[in-house]
């Protein structure tokens, strides 16, 4: 496991250039006789005696990471291990649950559970790419194979995260019309925009997740003018939005848009959506029985691209060591991991 995970490390993997690590994961499970299967670089494999009449359980990590922030003190692509240390870009998220998730499926691929296993290590997870998990789904879905829940690997300090919020960014473009300042003409774009953005800060959405909260929105950009006496014509404005499980990212986006008065808001995208599993969830339960304690998670993974499919955050590693200089985990938080994820595995119950 810690000979794979160093491998990793010392393999460049910066999201949309995963090949040589997929390379790399494939061999390994072809190896240890678990028969991959890959689609682009999302690398995947199914538990002996695989039968669609019993339910199904994904377990996921992502083998991408994020470019090397600056600071490092190490070579960010050179596995070190410092006392109970390994270190490495990547480490931590996700190459800790990378391997934890390959050794717990390996271990139990041909137990008789009566659920079956799939083993789910994706691409693009950082990017949210249009090759990663956007991609592996609807393959899956292609072969016949439609997961019930699945267990997300990412650095939780194997706490089980229960939701995430989602996001919309919304461009927003508020017209007026130009006049020269000191004749006082024309109609201020600036002034329409501040009536809007008073409008979405106070914007009661009716419907609030009883886990998640409200919806936050927050204006994080603008932009107007072209010089000090002419009256403009044109006001441009970003929205951050952080949504739940109340209303769809689209629903949240078209209610916005109703509430200003003056202004065009556009989404960029809707497809990350807030990720809720219930407490009642087997999932959770069986987490809960392994000693678990939940949260909200304030960071997006997968789980957002995995819109009604029951999923669950848990992984080593610590989720504030991500994305900076000198990333670690502990070799004790990797076996700690394989413990925790066989005992939520085997105490789960459809």
């Amino acid at each position: 496991m810690i000979d794979l995970l160093k491998n990793l490390i010392s393999t460049p993997s910066l999201s949309r250039n995963e090949s040589d690590t997929a390379d790399i994961l494939f061999s390994y499970l072809n190896k240890a006789g678990a028969e991959p299967r890959r689609h682009f670089n999302n690398v995947w494999c199914l538990s002996d005696g695989f039968s669609p009449d019993r339910p199904t359980l994904m377990l996921n990590s992502h083998h991408d990471t994020v470019k090397p922030a600056q600071g490092w003190t190490r070579d960010p692509f050179v596995p070190t291990e410092e006392g109970d240390r390994i270190y490495g870009l990547g480490s931590n998220d996700a190459g800790a649950s990378v391997v934890t998730l390959i050794s717990t499926f390996l271990a139990l691929r041909n137990k008789p559970l009566p659920f079956n296993l799939l083993l789910a290590i994706t691409a693009e997870e950082e990017v949210g790419g249009e090759h990663g998990m956007r991609a592996f789904l609807p393959h899956l879905k292609e072969q016949g194979i439609e997961p019930d829940c699945v267990v997300v690997g990412e650095p939780t300090g194997m706490q089980a995260a229960v939701a995430e919020r989602g996001l919309v960014v919304l461009d927003c473009e508020t017209r007026g019309v130009a006049g020269h300042a000191a004749r006082m003409e024309g109609v201020n774009a600036i002034y329409l925009a501040m009536e809007d953005i008073n409008r979405l800060r106070n914007f009661d959405f009716g419907k609030e997740s009883e886990v998640l909260g409200p919806i936050g929105v927050t204006i994080t950009q603008i932009q107007a003018g072209t010089q000090h006496n002419v009256v403009p014509d044109l006001c441009k404005w970003v929205t951050d939005v952080r949504t739940t499980d109340a209303y769809t990212n689209q629903e949240t986006a078209d209610l916005l848009q109703k509430a200003a008065l003056h202004s065009t808001l556009v989404p960029r995208s809707t497809r990350v959506q807030a990720s809720v599993i219930a407490e009642s969830h087997p999932l959770v339960q069986a987490a809960l029985k392994a000693g678990r304690s939940t949260f909200v998670s304030p960071t997006t993974s997968d789980m957002s691209l995995m819109h009604g499919l029951p999923s669950l955050k848990i992984g080593p590693g610590k989720s504030e060591r991500s994305h900076k200089a000198d990333e670690y985990i502990a070799i004790g938080e990797l076996q700690e991991a394989i413990k925790i994820y066989k005992e939520i595995i085997e105490t789960l119950s459809f």
